[in-house]
């Protein structure tokens, strides 16, 4: 029996460590066009917009959480814009 809660216990511990190693990022959504999301790194912010006040903070989401699609866009510029409801 105690093997059972070893083998339980280490199941946890590696589930743990992979939520611990996911990245994160944060949503936002254009006001002026609400179909419009973008994610960034978590705790990027908005810096490089001409108009930051045109987004609105949604949440955050977990990188299984994405297409993969937007994982590459995100890896190679830092950001990822998703038409949303396509």
């Amino acid at each position: 029996m105690k093997s059972k809660r070893v083998c339980a216990s280490s199941d946890l511990v590696s589930g743990l460590r992979e939520v611990h190693d996911m990245q994160e990022f944060d949503f936002y959504i254009n006001l002026k066009k609400p179909t419009l999301g973008l994610y960034v790194r978590k705790g990027a912010g908005l810096p490089d917009l001409a108009d930051a006040s045109d987004w609105q903070f949604e949440g955050h989401e977990w990188e299984s959480e994405l297409a993969p699609g937007l994982l590459k866009e995100l890896d190679a510029n830092g950001h990822a814009f998703q038409e949303l409801g396509a």
